[in-house]
This record gives structure tokens, C-alpha cells and sequence, in this order.
């Protein structure tokens, strides 16, 4: 049920009432047709070109990225959302790990030595410039969960104090495929790695090692690589992040068999053990030790931020989101060392400024505020959206919802909309009301085991309670049809998703981009002009935040 802002009590608007009023509304109209797949284009090259240095939070190519949005901003004639400023401060912390960093496991008279990079990827969120395990004993922990609402306890009985647990990637309910265990083939958050490490840094382990396997995990090794070396990026707690476990990070399957195989045991059969509600942790028999030397950087990131008042309700926001990070320069490569991250995330952020571009086009203001909200360090855990999710700028029971842009769609016009996590939040209805303006319809996301819900910035909104939507792209191309649409992604994913190799490529068809943007603003623009708050629906986990927020208004 929607909240009210302007009387006692909660409504629903009627669909078909605002479609037929939308139909009049020559402004709306104007304003699509304002959208430019030439200027997103040009922007996304800017954006993704050598010249900004893989846009790395804190490095030379941050300051060249934040400088340009902000400039964009204000020639569109943006407010500042930040007082006067375009920027908020985000103080962040970079841990850079040594590459010579190598696991040594010993027990039953032998021991095996894994080498970083290739074996193993590993780190430390402890804001320390040395870290170790050493002689720590090794632990499989399942999937390494504490659900009670599920029944679901992994670490029952079985003491990790100061020892190194290993646990899988996902859900039980994704390997059973069982739609009675968790959600089925539906990731929660407990199938997330972040959930994984903070739940082993509770029940007090030293060490956490999550196996990685590209089905459960959604991309291959070449991509924990990427992401997990150079600097790790993150916010920093008022004890240096000393609650988090000493040693994070994955080991291959090929890591994992090989250890399970030293400790005289069936990794497989372990595996499908860790399925079952009765799983007990296993002592593997061996130990861990592993020495960390990091460099350690304090610096300040800045999330772009710009805003458009509205005329009658300016306190009430509507936001619409992307990350214009990406993961930097690796002098360590070979070859090409700049991770241009074209896709990932040029196009969001080139579809932010599209937006603001047509709000601006707009004669008269919409009543409530738009707020235009582009955010550091996505690629390093969320961290420019959690911290504005930690200290909102404008208060979150006056933000009617987040719009989130992550990955536009380059490959043409489709017939259908993708909603990352369908049916979370009455913004679906919103969606759907836009999609018949372009005789397209809503479809759930096709590998909800991947966990895409969990994995972009607007997750740091729901978290806090604010109704957020995550749109992809479309599956079923109006000429290709799906089965090409999926063969293309099952490439990039392989070849280009988080490697140097996402760059702008001039057969690009952005046309699809911009029928996106289009029913982005046609969901944005009707927002800004109503009076109600969008909720969760029933059973979601963010529904009694906002209920408990709204409810304090």
C-alpha cells in the first residue's frame, strides 16, 4: 500500500487514470523525445576512453570523471546537491594486498602450497599494514549460513574461534534446486559473499575461504581476479574494521578439491552434504597459514550528486542512481592495463546525465524534487551508495524511491523489460504502466541464482528502506529474438565483464538504451508529480524499515 503525503491515511492511484492523463501531457512528450542515443554515445566514449584511467575511486581518473559530471551537470543548468556543492565526501581506505602472498595448508604428513592469483584470491578489510593465519586449523562450514527463518544454522555446534572456515558460494536452494529450501534457485543474501564474510566474522573465525565455481558464483575466476587484486577499497569502522575476519577470499574449485583430497575427504560429496538442514561442520585435519604485507592508503572519493527542486513538495525526492566507478589501471598486465569499463558502468552514468538533460527540458517542474545520484566504489562493494544509504543528504521517509542504472542495454530494441527482483516493491506496477507505452512487458530476472539484486546500489537503499528498482535490459531482441540475446551476454560475461577488454564499440545499438531511459523518466516524472509513497510488497525484507519509517512521520 502506497503511503499519502498530502492527507491521512494511504491510496492507490489507478492505473488506467494515469495512463489516460499521461496521454495528454505534451511536456512528457516533449521531454522523450528529447533523449539522444548520438549524445549517450558521445558521453559513454568520454567516459570510457584511456583518457579517464578505468575510472578507479581516488586516482587521477576519479578526479577527471567526478570533474566532468559535475561540469555536465551544471551547463544542463542542475542545481548543486549538495548545498553548493555537486559532491559528498565518501572516506574510504585502499588496501593494497602483495601478489606474492601464497596459502600454505599442511596435515597428514604433507603439505600444499596455493599461489595467489591463480589458486587463491585473498585480502584483509583490517586496516593493517601486516595480517596472518598461521597453523589455523580448517573448517568446512557448508555455505557457512545462520538463517533462523529458514531453520538454517551452519556453524551449530562447531566452535571457529580463531580458526579458517571454507564454505560455498550460494544457496542450498540453488544447488537442490528445491523451491522449499531458502528461495530455490533464488539467491538471498545469504548466498552473497558479503553476507558470508561478515557472518564468519561474528561467529569469530580468523580466516574465510569461499570456493569459487562459476555456475553458483554467476562469473568465472578471470573475474574474481579482477576484482579482488590491485587496491581494495573500503569504508572504515571506528575500530580499523578489526571485527572483521584477518584473512578473506576465495580459493578455485581446483584449490578446493586438491585440500579436501590432502584431508583425506570428497570435496563433491561434502558438497551435497552442505544441502541438507542436518549438515554438520567438518573438521578438515589440517591447517592454514597465510601472511599478508599490504600497503595501506587513506583518501577521500566523492559521489556526484545534483538536484532538480520541485515546485510544490521540494523536501520529497525521487532518485535516480549509477556508479561511475570502475576498477582502474593494473600495471601488473600485460598488454592493455586499463579497465575502460564501457558497459559497466559508462552507460548508467551517461544515462544520467540523458535524464537530467530531460528534466531540465521541462517547462514547468515536477512537484517533487529529482535528485540525481552518481556513486563511487560500486565495484568494491556498494561503498559510495552505502555510505550516502548511512548518511542521506535529504531524509529517507521524504525519498519516494531510487531508480538504479547499472549495465544499459547496447544491443538494439526489446520486446520485454527485465525487473531484477519482480514483485519486491509496488515501483513493478510503475514499470509495468510504462512498458505498455512501448508495447513491452515485465519479465523476471532469468538467472535470479546469481543474485543480481544483491550486487548493484540500489540494494544500499533497500537496505535502509527505500523502494528501489533495478531494471536490465531486455531478453527478447525484436529481431534476434532471445536465444542470440543470450548467446551475446554468455560472451561478454566470458570475455569482457570486468576486464580490460570492456571498451565503446561503434557497432554499439543504442537505441535500446534509450527506450529504457524513456520509461525510466516516464516512471520518475509520474513519481515527482504524485502525492504517494510506493512501498515493498508483503514479505520482502525491507517492508517493516519503511513501514517503521513511514509510520515515525
Amino acid at each position: 500500500m502506497r503511503f499519502d503525503s498530502s492527507a491521512v491515511g494511504m491510496r492507490l492511484i489507478p492505473l488506467a487514470a494515469w495512463t489516460l492523463a499521461a496521454c495528454g501531457d505534451a511536456q512528457l512528450d516533449a521531454a522523450l523525445d528529447s533523449f539522444s542515443a548520438d549524445e549517450l554515445a558521445a558521453d559513454i566514449q568520454v567516459l570510457a576512453s584511456d583518457e579517464f584511467e578505468g575510472r578507479g575511486p581516488s586516482s587521477h581518473g576519479e578526479e577527471k570523471t567526478v570533474t566532468f559530471l559535475a561540469e555536465e551537470l551544471q551547463k544542463l543548468g542542475v542545481d548543486p546537491g549538495n548545498g553548493d556543492s555537486y559532491f559528498q565526501d565518501v572516506p574510504l581506505v585502499s588496501i593494497t594486498t602483495d601478489p606474492s602472498a601464497t596459502l600454505t595448508v599442511r596435515g597428514n604428513g604433507a603439505t600444499h602450497m596455493f599461489d595467489y592469483g591463480r589458486e587463491i584470491m585473498v585480502w584483509t578489510k583490517r586496516v593493517v599494514a601486516n595480517t596472518s593465519v598461521i597453523n589455523s586449523p580448517l573448517v568446512f562450514v557448508g555455505y557457512g549460513t545462520v538463517a533462523p527463518e529458514y531453520g538454517w544454522n551452519d556453524y551449530e555446534g562447531v566452535d571457529v574461534q580463531g580458526k579458517t572456515v571454507v564454505m560455498l558460494v550460494n544457496d542450498p536452494g540453488f544447488a537442490t534446486k528445491d523451491p522449499e529450501l531458502f528461495n530455490g534457485n533464488t539467491m538471498t543474501y545469504y548466498g552473497r559473499w558479503t553476507y558470508k564474510f561478515e557472518e564468519a566474522a561474528r561467529q569469530g573465525a580468523a580466516g574465510v575461504l569461499i570456493v569459487h565455481e562459476t555456475e553458483p558464483a554467476a562469473y568465472p575466476w578471470g573475474t574474481v581476479q579482477g576484482s579482488w587484486s590491485g587496491p581494495q577499497f573500503a569504508l572504515v569502522a571506528e575500530d580499523n574494521n578489526m571485527g572483521r575476519a584477518a584473512i578473506e577470499g576465495w580459493i578455485a574449485v581446483e584449490t578446493a578439491r586438491t585440500m579436501f583430497q590432502h584431508a583425506g575427504l570428497d570435496f563433491e560429496a561434502l558438497k551435497q552434504s552442505a544441502t541438507s538442514r542436518d549438515f554438520e561442520a567438518v573438521p578438515l585435519g589440517l591447517t592454514a597459514s597465510l601472511a599478508l604485507r599490504n600497503t595501506i592508503v587513506r583518501s577521500t572519493s566523492r559521489n556526484v550528486v545534483a538536484r532538480i527542486p520541485g515546485n510544490e513538495r521540494p523536501d520529497e525526492h525521487v532518485i535516480y542512481m549509477a556508479h561511475w566507478d570502475h576498477l582502474g589501471i593494473d600495471r601488473s598486465l600485460q598488454g592493455d592495463q586499463i579497465y575502460n569499463g564501457a558497459l559497466d558502468n559508462a552507460t548508467g552514468t551517461a544515462g544520467l546525465l540523458e535524464l537530467a538533460e530531460a528534466f531540465m527540458s521541462l517547462e514547468e517542474r515536477p512537484a517533487r524534487s529529482i535528485l540525481f545520484l552518481a556513486v563511487t566504489a560500486e565495484e568494491q562493494g556498494l561503498l559510495g551508495s552505502a555510505y550516502y544509504g548511512s548518511n542521506p543528504l535529504y531524509p529517507l521517509d521524504k525519498t519516494v524511491a531510487a531508480i538504479n542504472m547499472d549495465a544499459m542495454n547496447i544491443l538494439g530494441s526489446m520486446n520485454d523489460v527485465v525487473v531484477i527482483g519482480l514483485g519486491n516493491s509496488e515501483l513493478d506496477e510503475y514499470l509495468a504502466d510504462a512498458a505498455r507505452s512501448q508495447q513491452r512487458v515485465l519479465v523476471p530476472d532469468a538467472e535470479p541464482q546469481a543474485g543480481y539484486y544483491y550486487r548493484s546500489d540500489h540494494f544500499s537503499l533497500a537496505k535502509v528502506g527505500v523502494p528501489a528498482l533495478y531494471a536490465g535490459e531486455g531478453t527478447d531482441h525484436v529481431e534476434h529474438g532471445t536465444e542470440w540475446t543470450q548467446e551475446w551476454r554468455d560472451q561478454y560475461l566470458a570475455e569482457n565483464y570486468h576486464k580490460p577488454s570492456d571498451e565503446y564499440s561503434d557497432d554499439w545499438d543504442l537505441s535500446g538504451a534509450i527506450d529504457d531511459l524513456r520509461l525510466y523518466f516516464r516512471i520518475g516524472y509520474r513519481l515527482a508529480n504524485e502525492s504517494t509513497f510506493p512501498n515493498w510488497s508483503e514479505g520482502t525484507e525491507f517492508k517493516a524499515t519503511r513501514d517503521a519509517m513511514m509510520a515515525e512521520r
